[in-house]
């Protein structure tokens, strides 16, 4: 009896918090340590794969296909029945479509339509170092939007140095642009004013309509494809793409094919990754990671186009992007602990439709 007892002792002291864990335990915590850093390592280069190459692409397809209302509707189609079949398999979880919701989401929609039209057009008629000016300047606009329209308290001093140095940047950018036509900056100021009224109007509809990540996602894409058959009829694209068929050109080709395909998956990757993203790392990393896309974005488009900036348009863009990390840095708040969970649903529910407005 006492010998049962003193082995029962010791057992308990071996199993104490200072005994070492048995050898096969160890294993499977160093191999699930590993899978998970590998997992994280590989949504981080997902992102950044897809983040710096999608302006690319999007550039890439416009001039292959140069049908900006059928190419943002074959990418709302692609974001749209992604996450319906995601759903369906229970890969991502959204709201269940409502008639109700979908009218009272349909504003929203119609900008998000008009904000990613735009981005199409100005990709169609500009370089893509313009699309990147223009796009870092939007956060000018929003910051007075949301405070004239929100009732968000106007940004602080580094804030508005951040935005100064941004606009900065921008006017230097604009002084150099030696491919200037009134064609490209009238779609780049049409793209600056739906994205300004799409950021604070969005921002709106997420603080009040009850929708998830995913459901925003998805009634996002699904409201704004059923838009296309009106803008078919006023930009008067399906006249032109009746010609292109009855001329049979090669737009069903390989050529217009993989571009075509490459943008709307990667407007699909880019929901996924960021969203995963956001998750696997803090939000420095993120932030950090969102500078080394804008970078490599820029270094693609010097080595692969001859359509890009002089060198002083790439050091007023450079500014911009310095300007937009120092934007980040000075609108980070440290967070009470109750009030965590509920302020990163609404900042990646922003992220995924910001990310989707590029």
């Amino acid at each position: 009896m006492s010998d049962d007892v003193e082995n029962s002792k010791v057992n308990i002291d071996q199993k104490g918090p200072g005994a070492s864990p048995p050898a096969n335990e160890i294993e499977p915590t160093w191999c699930s340590s590993l899978l998970h850093q590998t997992s994280v390592y590989g949504i981080a280069a997902g992102y950044c794969i897809s983040a710096s190459l999608l302006s690319i692409i999007n550039k890439w397809a416009v001039m292959k296909f140069p049908y900006p209302g059928a190419l943002t509707a074959l990418q709302y189609f692609t974001s749209a029945a992604g996450v319906f079949v995601c759903g369906c398999f229970k890969l991502v979880e959204h709201d269940p479509l409502d008639l109700l919701t979908m009218w009272r989401f349909l504003p929203a929609a119609f900008m998000f339509y008009l904000s990613l039209f735009t981005n199409s057009e100005l990709l169609l008629h500009a370089n893509v170092d313009t699309f990147i000016v223009f796009r870092s300047v939007v956060p000018i606009f929003v910051a007075i939007g949301e405070t004239l329209f929100l009732h968000q308290p106007w940004p602080s001093l580094k804030t508005w140095l951040s935005l100064a140095t941004i606009f900065g940047g921008s006017v230097l950018y604009v002084l150099t642009d030696y491919q200037f036509t009134v064609t490209a900056y009238s779609w780049a100021l049409a793209y600056l004013v739906s994205m300004t009224v799409d950021f604070v109007y969005i921002k709106h509809v997420v603080m009040t309509i009850g929708l998830n990540t995913w459901g925003l996602v998805l009634y996002n894409n699904l409201e704004a494809l059923l838009l296309f058959p009106l803008e078919l009829l006023i930009m008067g694209e399906l006249k032109k793409i009746k010609h292109e068929i009855s001329d049979e050109s090669d737009w069903y080709s390989f050529e217009v094919v993989l571009p075509v395909g490459l943008s709307c998956m990667l407007g699909l990757s880019i929901s996924f990754f960021g969203f995963s993203c956001r998750k696997a790392i803090s939000a420095t990393g993120y932030t950090v990671l969102g500078v080394v896309n804008k970078l490599l974005t820029v270094v693609i488009n010097l080595v692969i186009w001859d359509k890009h900036s002089s060198l002083i348009g790439t050091i007023g863009l450079l500014i911009c992007m310095l300007g937009g990390i120092m934007y980040q840095q000075s609108t980070g708040k440290p967070k009470s602990a109750p009030e965590v969970k509920a302020e990163d649903t609404e900042e990646e529910q922003q992220k995924l439709l910001e990310m989707q407005s590029k």
